[in-house]
């Protein structure tokens, strides 16, 4: 009997540059997943004939195929990774219930003492309520500070709330991730990246990619990374409740992606 099965596909380097441009040339493309959020990288996975998150290489490990919509103010998220010290689950056992406050589903969604700690913070400034990145070279720590002077007035009620809790000093332990565990996270997760951009248009519920904007990047620089964290460009973004924590997340503003790597070219 023979076996009529379709063959994965296997790309090189070269056919997949190559790929990517019949693609461009296409225009705009229905989304082909109607009512994915992710349809951009799905629609193109579809037409690269890949599975989600698969890239087919000889040398996949080293790549990753990163996709995003043009003219976005929406971040891209990197990669997930809690801080340490690990064994105190800092963001559920120190943040929230200790920095938390009252969750606006607290009594209706959820139970009323729900609690809320969602921070999206960086190094160029502290937030609203005080926090900031901060990136310590000489101890090699990516860190978490809190100064209570920082925060804005409309969240005095919530700075009292902390004074009782745990009083208004700098965090103690302060939350960090090593360089080296970072640099390890980083470099595997974006190690060499095919990144693709596409231009959006509605048409009336159904949404279509022009996908015309394609680098290609190669040698992710931890110390670009650094810099990129430093100057806000990367973020670092808490979202924890009482019942669930979602998960520590590094995330990059829009078109930030090739100043992290030491060679980027333009495919289109």
């Amino acid at each position: 009997m023979v076996n009529m099965e379709k063959k994965p596909v296997i790309y090189t380097k070269e056919s997949l540059i190559e790929r990517l441009k019949e693609i461009s040339r296409m225009g705009f493309i229905p989304n082909a997943r109607h009512g994915n959020s992710g349809g951009i990288g799905n629609t193109l996975e579809d037409l690269l004939g890949i599975e989600e998150n698969n890239l087919p290489m000889p040398n996949a490990a080293e790549w990753e195929l990163k996709s995003q919509r043009l003219n976005s103010s929406s971040l891209t998220t990197l990669f997930h990774i809690e801080p340490s010290p690990r064994a105190m689950c800092f963001v559920p056992k120190i943040f929230l219930p200790k920095y938390g406050w009252p969750h606006r589903e607290a009594g209706k969604k959820y139970p009323k003492n729900e609690k809320s700690f969602r921070q999206t913070i960086y190094g160029g400034a502290r937030s609203e309520r005080g926090f900031k990145v901060v990136i310590d070279r000489q101890k090699k720590k990516i860190l978490i500070s809190f100064d209570s002077k920082s925060v804005a007035p409309k969240h005095k009620d919530w700075l009292e709330s902390v004074k009782r809790n745990v009083g208004l000093g700098e965090l103690n332990p302060q939350p960090y991730w090593g360089f080296s565990d970072l640099e390890y996270k980083a470099g595997t997760k974006l190690l060499n990246a095919f990144y693709v951009q596409a231009e959006v248009k509605k048409e009336g519920e159904k949404e279509f990619y022009k996908y015309s904007r394609i680098m290609m990047l190669q040698g992710f620089d931890f110390e670009c990374f650094l810099k990129a964290l430093e100057h806000g460009n990367i973020l670092v973004d808490f979202d924890s409740r009482t019942g669930h924590n979602h998960g520590t997340k590094f995330r990059l503003r829009q078109n930030c992606l090739p100043m992290l790597y030491k060679k980027s070219t333009v495919i289109i």
